[in-house]
């Protein structure tokens, strides 16, 4: 078998055993200057607030009346991980716009004492399509500690994820996941980060 050939086989049995763990394609996010441009036009856009407003009032709906929430989204809850899941198959939004609201999220938490850890795009086959996860992984900014204090960890870690199967938006995951154990102290209440937010 010639080189060619074993590195095009190469190249298929790598892609067979990708994963999101193990992407086919790992990408680091890189805005472009016209992509910034437009999404600074956005952020003062009516379209933008209208989505940031719909998504400050569903969590509020969630706090006050959780029946009544959107079919369009879920609100994560348990003891070490709170957010939300949008799921965008009956919402009329284009991609552009989602990913806009994607960085729109990631600024927000960056103006809080957060750095970003990672920032990037994992690209994988699944089933019979092709899957792709862009992140926004932030951590609490590092901070000096006394050998004998607990280390703060404000809200906890913060992962902002969108999914697409086949390039179509599915949905954007917001979640802070905080620690429980004698090294932390208590994470911030989420409600204060939601706040900060909106």
């Amino acid at each position: 078998m010639s080189d060619f050939w074993k590195k095009i086989k190469n190249v298929f049995s790598a892609a067979e055993a990708s994963s999101s763990i193990h992407p086919t394609i790992h990408e680091v996010i890189d805005r472009s200057e016209k992509e910034v441009v437009d999404y600074e036009h956005w952020k003062n856009s009516l379209a933008a607030r209208r989505l940031i407003d719909w998504l400050k009032n569903e969590y509020f709906t969630f706090l006050t009346s959780p029946k009544n929430i959107d079919r369009s989204i879920d609100f994560l809850n348990s003891a070490s991980k709170k957010g939300f899941v949008i799921h965008f198959s009956n919402m009329e939004y284009r991609l552009e716009e989602i990913t806009f609201l994607f960085d729109y999220l990631k600024e927000r938490v960056k103006e809080l004492p957060y750095r970003i850890y990672v920032s990037d795009t994992r690209t994988y086959p699944k089933n019979d399509s092709v899957e792709t996860i862009h992140r926004h992984y932030l951590k609490p900014s590092l901070k000096l500690k006394v050998a004998s204090q607990k280390a703060g960890q404000e809200f906890g870690n913060i992962t902002i994820e969108m999914l697409l199967k086949n390039d179509q938006i599915v949905n954007l995951k917001f979640s802070a996941t905080t620690y429980r154990d004698h090294q932390f102290k208590e994470a911030g209440n989420f409600n204060d980060l939601m706040k900060a937010i909106f």
